[in-house]
């Protein structure tokens, strides 16, 4: 039995990543309690909305959540989630993150409408476990108004374009992944990463 915590802050629809993770073969737990957190074998950090108040809203979480980090728990965030890693974010005049990965987050072009909502292609840069079994091109479920601008192109897993060209899915020593778009809402494509997350977790 994998047991996949589902961090917990006030943000967004849990109710979809806890089914979709049931599916991918895990028992998932929504929680933000620390005790939960620590006894899990995964991770996921979801988000819909403010990065500034996502931060604010992680509380007493945080630390919980960066200890379960830095003992080697794999971990997934999604979204804001994925935005969340970073050193900051120019929304809401700027606000620090988590700084698990260097780099920051910006805003969407103004030569495009946001948020991007819609299915957008994935394009395949360095091979991943995270990414075992789906395609380049292959598509997925974007909603999000920001885009993330790591320092090292070496943490750029996949990219995708609207209006220009972002990551859309990275990764981070020791087992830190993240996707801008909603692999619960992505089909078999998003499944697919769910179970290699899962799988992950396993090992």
């Amino acid at each position: 039995m994998v047991v996949v915590v589902i961090i917990d802050y006030g943000i967004g629809n849990l109710r979809s990543i806890k089914r979709g993770l049931e599916i991918a073969g895990a028992t998932p737990i929504i929680t933000n309690k620390g005790e939960e957190i620590a006894n899990s074998d995964a991770i996921v950090l979801p988000g819909v909305g403010s990065f500034k108040s996502a931060m604010q809203n992680l509380g007493v979480t945080l630390y919980s959540l960066q200890e379960a980090i830095r003992s080697g728990k794999p971990v997934l965030g999604i979204c804001l989630g994925l935005q969340l890693y970073f050193e900051r974010s120019e929304e809401g005049g700027g606000m620090s993150g988590l700084g698990l990965i260097e780099g920051y987050v910006d805003k969407l072009p103004a030569t495009v409408k946001a948020p991007h909502i819609g299915w957008n292609t994935i394009n395949i840069r360095v091979w991943s476990p995270i990414i075992d079994g789906i395609s380049d091109g292959a598509y997925m479920y974007f909603v999000h108004s920001y885009k993330v601008k790591p320092k090292r192109q070496e943490n750029v897993v996949a990219t995708t374009t609207y209006g220009c060209e972002f990551p859309s899915i990275v990764e981070a020593k020791p087992l830190i992944f993240g996707t801008q778009f909603h692999p619960e809402k992505s089909s078999k494509n998003g499944l697919t990463l769910l179970k290699n997350f899962v799988n992950l977790a396993k090992r």
